[in-house]
């Protein structure tokens, strides 16, 4: 019987978990695709056929990313918070968080080269402007910062008040919407998503990131006894579908389900969040990690190329920015000079690229 009152009391996980590194690398996998396309062909460019279904179901990517950072930090980090050692794993996310800025800084200057003129790059590293496709980085860099400190408090929050603290969140990210923020855009964009900026709101993810919490708590509670899995596997799976289905009622009653579709290929809806838009993204994470963990080892397994990328994302995510940004746009000038079943192809080569990376890298410093 569900305890509203109940605070996190968790086990440690027994083992790694490889579930979690195959729905994050489904995630990236379908990031990557997304990338490819929309770097090397443009949006614009993308045939009809192309737009759904086929870059239409990349949009289950941003969401179902983020839910796995927070599962991976409640399965990581979150038993740990009340203990002696929690300052040094603190400290360890702080770390990480600067590093990933870092790359972050790297990969806007790598992403503009092709297009962009020294100043504006100059103008986007000190915040004057927002990049487009690394932008998450940012988000991930900034989210490490904050996420730590209320680990803690969310540890001992009873059910209820987390369960509150979520849909509180979603109301203020929707109610700021209406702000201008004095004109400051890109404060906007920074704290809850802006039209016409590319950034990813830290307030209005925010509910993602707690969400993967709670669903991290239940991962550890669940995963290792099958009846229990199965439970929370069919919680996951029926409520993606309540989702979508919810989307495509949505679009329905509109009158014109292809144009719904179409706006969320191209991505109508994203920034700020919209309600169609979520509905799809994130019933369709919440399928595909349902999945992810009916699947467990054995699908892991059979499916390593993205569990690999999924066990070391930020390296994933480098690798890809490099190859599409520095190599085929910047010194192979391949801007455009792609079709779309041609761009599909090498987001599929830079799925086995970014893994065949990861593979080698670990071979070799094991091999000192």
């Amino acid at each position: 019987m569900l305890n509203w009152k109940e605070v996190p009391q968790l086990p440690k996980a027994q083992g790694r978990i490889d579930a979690i590194d195959l729905a994050r690398g489904i995630a990236i996998g379908l990031m990557i695709i997304s990338h490819a396309v929309s770097g090397l062909v443009g949006i614009r460019n993308v045939p009809d056929w192309g737009m759904v279904p086929l870059h239409f179901l990349t949009k289950f990517s941003s969401s179902l990313f983020i839910l796995v950072f927070g599962i991976a930090l409640a399965v990581a980090f979150l038993s740990y918070t009340q203990r002696d050692d929690w300052p040094k794993r603190r400290l360890k996310l702080w770390l990480r968080a600067i590093e990933v800025w870092c790359w972050y800084k790297v990969l806007i200057i790598i992403e503009m080269l092709p297009f962009s003129s020294p100043s504006d790059i100059v103008d986007t590293l000190l915040y004057g402007r927002f990049a487009i496709w690394v932008e998450i980085l940012g988000f991930y860099a900034i989210a490490l910062l904050w996420v730590p400190l209320i680990l803690p408090v969310w540890a001992r929050t009873p059910l209820w008040g987390r369960l509150a603290t979520i849909v509180g969140l979603t109301a203020l990210s929707a109610w700021l919407q209406g702000f201008s923020f004095g004109g400051y855009d890109l404060l906007k964009a920074f704290l809850v998503d802006h039209e016409e900026h590319y950034a990813w709101g830290q307030i209005s993810r925010a509910p993602l990131i707690l969400s993967g919490l709670l669903i991290g708590e239940a991962l550890l509670r669940c995963y290792f006894d099958a009846a229990l899995r199965r439970r929370l596997i069919f919680c996951l799976l029926g409520a993606g579908a309540l989702m979508i289905t919810a989307f495509y009622a949505i679009a329905i009653g509109g009158g014109d389900i292809h144009g719904a579709m179409m706006a969320v290929a191209r991505n109508v809806g994203k920034h700020p969040p919209g309600l169609q838009f979520m509905l799809f993204s994130m019933g369709g994470a919440l399928v595909l990690l349902g999945l992810a963990l009916a699947g467990g080892t054995t699908a892991a397994k059979a499916l390593l190329p993205l569990t690999l990328i999924g066990s070391d994302a930020l390296k994933a995510f480098i690798f890809h920015i490099v190859m599409i940004f520095l190599v085929l746009r910047f010194l192979l000038e391949g801007e455009g000079a792609y079709s779309y079943p041609q761009a599909l192809g090498v987001g599929g080569v830079l799925i086995l690229g970014a893994a065949l990376w990861i593979w080698a890298t670990r071979w070799i410093a094991a091999h000192r």
